[in-house]
C-alpha cells in the first residue's frame, strides 16, 4: 500500500523553535519528525512513499533522496503553486490505483498501521479516519459516528455543537480509496489553475472530499488510544519531545502490551443516584477528573467498565445512555482528562419488569462480577491484565477485577478482599501511580 505524506507545511506557528526550517524537518530528539514518521511506516512494511512538498522542498528532497538510505522508495510531487491540502492528490490520481495511507508530516506518531488498514478493509469503506480522544475536545473538530463506526457528522471547531458530546477527534491519519476522490466531482485538470475570481483553484481535504461522505455509510472511524500528536506549536513541540524521552510514544503502539486502569462508573467517577436515567442527574465526584488526568499522563489506559441493566429493563434507551456518557466525556474533557475506552453490560438476568427487552434478559458473561468487559477490552487493546488495576466502590467491581487477573482497589467504605483501599478515586490512583514509580 502506498503512503502519501503531505510535507509542504511552513510551520508558521512554530518558527520560534526552528526558524527557516521546513516544518517536517524540525528535529525531535535529534531527528526530523518526518524521518521518524518514515521509520514507523518502514518498520511495518509500508515502503512505497509519495511526499508532497512545497515550502523549501529542496531541503526535504536533499535529505531523503530516493529513500534508499532509509529503506524505502520515495517519489515526490512538488507544488509549484499552493494547491490546498488535497490538491496534490488529484494530480497524483493516476498513481493511486488502490487504497492508500494519507498522513500529515507535522505530527509525531507511533501506531499499528496494519491494524488500522485491517479495520478499513473489514468495513468496505471508501475512507477510514484514525480517531482518538484528546485533552482539549472543546476546541477540536469532533467526529460523530453510529454504533458501527460509520461517520454521521463532522463538527469543525467553528461549528455549533451539542452541549454534551463524545470525545472523538480526527487525528489526521487516513486510509482513502481513490474512488472517494472521484466522487468529489473535482476536475483534476482545473486544480492549480486560476479561477474566475482570479484565485488559484485549491482543494480542501476535509471540506470538499471527506465531509460530503458523512451519513453515506462509506466513511468509518477507527478509534484508537495510540500516540498521535501535532507538534505545530512551541508548547506541543516540547510536550512531544518529553513523551518521546519517557518512552510513552512507542509504548502506546498497540503492538505492545498495554497497562490499564479499569474504572467503575457510578459511585466511582460520578455521584451514585440509584439507577442513573437522566443526563441532568450526572455529576462528577470531586477529584474524579484529576484522577483520570493522572492516569492519562502516566501512560496507562483509562477504561470505564459499567453494568447498565437499565437497558435490559427498558428504563433507559440506548440513545439516553449515550447522552449520559457524552456528558461524562464532555465534563472530563473540560478538565483535560479523557477515557480511552468504555465498555458496558446492558444485560439483566431477572425477568418481570414492565417494558423489559427480552433478548437482553439472560445470565451473561459480562455483567460484573464476571470479567467479560475487562476481557473484551484486553482483546481489543492488547491489555496486560496482570499489570492492570480495577477500581470500584462495590465488591462486584473488585471481584470482576480479580476474576480478570487484575490488581484491585476498593474506594469508599466497603469491606472485601482487595489489593488496596482508599476513600476516593483520586486517592486510589495516587497510590497506584506512586507504587508504579
Amino acid at each position: 500500500m502506498i503512503a502519501v505524506i503531505m510535507a509542504g507545511g511552513k510551520g508558521t506557528r512554530i518558527r520560534s523553535v526552528a526558524p527557516d526550517i521546513p516544518k517536517p524537518m524540525i528535529e525531535i530528539e535529534g531527528k526530523p519528525v518526518l524521518e521518524r514518521e518514515i521509520e514507523c511506516l518502514r518498520d511495518q512494511g509500508f515502503t512505497q512513499l509519495i511526499l508532497t512538498v512545497s515550502h523549501q522542498a529542496e531541503r526535504i528532497m536533499e535529505h531523503f533522496g530516493d529513500g534508499s538510505r532509509f529503506g524505502v522508495s520515495i517519489e515526490y510531487f512538488k507544488e509549484e503553486v499552493p494547491l490546498g491540502n488535497a490538491g496534490a492528490l488529484f494530480k497524483l490520481r493516476g498513481q493511486l490505483s488502490g487504497p492508500f495511507l494519507l498522513l500529515n508530516a507535522d505530527a509525531l506518531f507511533d501506531v499499528d498501521f496494519n491494524r488500522f488498514v485491517s479495520r478499513h478493509r473489514s468495513t468496505g469503506a471508501l475512507v477510514t479516519l484514525f480517531t482518538h480522544p484528546n485533552s482539549h475536545p472543546y476546541d477540536s473538530g469532533l467526529i460523530v459516528a453510529a454504533p458501527d463506526g460509520s461517520v454521521e457528522r463532522w463538527l469543525s471547531k467553528e461549528d455549533p455543537r451539542p452541549p454534551y458530546y463524545k470525545n472523538r477527534v480526527n487525528a489526521g491519519l487516513h486510509v482513502i480509496d481513490p474512488a472517494a476522490l472521484d466522487l468529489s466531482g473535482i476536475d483534476a485538470e482545473t486544480v492549480g489553475l486560476t479561477g474566475p475570481d482570479g484565485k488559484v483553484i485549491k482543494v480542501d481535504l476535509d471540506r470538499q472530499v471527506l465531509k460530503p461522505l458523512c451519513g453515506t455509510h462509506r466513511m468509518f472511524c477507527y478509534d484508537s488510544p495510540e500516540y498521535v500528536k501535532d507538534m505545530g506549536t512551541p508548547e506541543r513541540f516540547l510536550a512531544v519531545c518529553e513523551d518521546l524521552r519517557t518512552g510513552l510514544v512507542t509504548a502506546r503502539n498497540l503492538k505492545n502490551p498495554q497497562k490499564a486502569v479499569f474504572l467503575d462508573r457510578d459511585g466511582t467517577i460520578n455521584k451514585h443516584v440509584g439507577f442513573l436515567k437522566d443526563p441532568e442527574d450526572f455529576e462528577l465526584l470531586p477529584g474524579a477528573a484529576d484522577a483520570i488526568l493522572r492516569i492519562n499522563r502516566s501512560g496507562r489506559l483509562a477504561i470505564v467498565v459499567t453494568n447498565q441493566p437499565v437497558i435490559a429493563r427498558g428504563e433507559v434507551t440506548w440513545e439516553e445512555l449515550a447522552a449520559i456518557h457524552n456528558k461524562m466525556e464532555t465534563l472530563l474533557g473540560n478538565e483535560g482528562a479523557y477515557l480511552d475506552g468504555l465498555y458496558l453490560c446492558p444485560h439483566h438476568p431477572h425477568k418481570g419488569f414492565v417494558g423489559e427487552i427480552p433478548e437482553l434478559k439472560f445470565d451473561c458473561d459480562c455483567r460484573k462480577p464476571k470479567p467479560g468487559m475487562l476481557l473484551a477490552a484486553a482483546r481489543d487493546l492488547n491489555i496486560d491484565l496482570k499489570g492492570s488495576w480495577m477500581i470500584g466502590d462495590r465488591e462486584s467491581d473488585v471481584q470482576a477485577g480479580r476474576n480478570a487477573g487484575c490488581r484491585t482497589a476498593l474506594i469508599g467504605e466497603g469491606q472485601c478482599a482487595q489489593d488496596l483501599s482508599a476513600g476516593s478515586l483520586l486517592e486510589a490512583v495516587q497510590q497506584i501511580l506512586q507504587d508504579q514509580n
